[in-house]
């Protein structure tokens, strides 16, 4: 599964990645080689589409959904945005189970 994260810069976004991994990485239910994950600027959105099973917005580009749900939804792609607090706290187990829940949710709408 391939998620990709998308933000502003891309610094931020990597720790929440990493948070991400290592949760998979801890489970017993997860295998990592399952899972692909990118942290992206958003203007590099377009280049990655491709393949993209999920895309994770961080909050601070929250406001440019007008500008990503083109790029996505041609290709029925999911995403979450993920809130401030969870964000700030680097929260990777909750982002990884709203990723995992969005991907589900779109594969019974098909």
């Amino acid at each position: 599964m391939k998620i990709v994260l998308c933000c502003a810069g891309g610094f931020s976004t990597t720790m929440l990645m990493d948070s991400m991994k290592k949760t998979v990485k801890d489970s017993a239910k997860l295998n990592i080689d399952d899972f692909q994950f990118t942290a992206i600027p958003v203007d590099l959105l377009q280049s990655e589409v491709e393949g993209m099973d999920v895309l994770v917005i961080g909050p601070q580009i929250a406001h440019k959904i007008d500008y990503i749900k083109p790029i996505i939804d041609p290709y029925h792609i999911p995403y979450v945005i993920v809130d401030k607090d969870t964000y700030g706290k680097m929260d990777g187990a909750t982002v990884m189970k709203m990723a995992l829940i969005a991907r589900k949710k779109a594969d019974m709408q098909k």
